[in-house]
């Protein structure tokens, strides 16, 4: 079964979680409610068994919960998937959410990169600074040893611009991550 589990504590945030490639229970608890949809989301796009409870400073704001969470969800990818043997390693996935598009590609290749394309029209959905959508993919990328790519040409309500692009995040990394090979998928025989 590929799993980990994962602990961190610092002076702003205390996260326990748990992933189970493979499937298994979703329960997300970030004391963010829509950064909470948003990750469950991802967690049933992608297939994935994933439970998080994170207590954060969120009297100070958002912002260390969702990036903390980021850097957790990130190496918990990297423990479960070991020396990336067997993994199809790319992914890529466009979803649509009403008048939203939002396209994902991913490259699980040891080598962590970036590239955030989307505009929020609205500043907040509920709690969740939009603006924090793409720390989280940071924090993700950097810690997973991902190179991400995510762009939206087109979407006018902030809601769906997220949701859309966790969904497409989501089913990439559910296309990455299934096993398709004996070996690596690399000519450099390591990744």
């Amino acid at each position: 079964m590929r799993t980990a589990q994962y602990k961190r504590t610092t002076k702003e945030t205390d996260i326990s979680a748990a992933l189970c490639l493979d499937g298994g229970e979703v329960k997300i608890d970030t004391g963010i409610p829509f950064f909470d949809h948003m990750l469950t989301a991802f967690a049933v796009h992608g297939g994935f068994g994933l439970v998080i409870d994170c207590k954060g400073d969120l009297q100070v704001d958002c912002h260390h919960t969702v990036e903390d969470t980021g850097i957790v969800i990130g190496k918990m990818f990297e423990k479960a998937l070991g020396d990336k043997c067997k993994i199809a390693r790319f992914g890529s996935f466009f979803a649509p959410m009403d008048e939203t598009l939002a396209f994902a590609a991913v490259d699980i290749s040891g080598r962590p990169y970036l590239h955030f394309e989307a505009v929020f029209p609205q500043e907040r959905v509920g709690a969740l600074d939009t603006c924090l959508v793409e720390e989280f993919f940071r924090a993700f990328a950097s810690n997973s040893g991902t190179t991400v790519h995510i762009r939206v040409p087109y979407g006018t309500n902030s809601h769906h611009i997220a949701e859309a692009i966790f969904k497409a995040f989501a089913h990439s990394m559910k296309a990455a991550t299934v096993e398709i090979t004996d070996g690596i998928m690399s000519t450099k025989g390591k990744l």
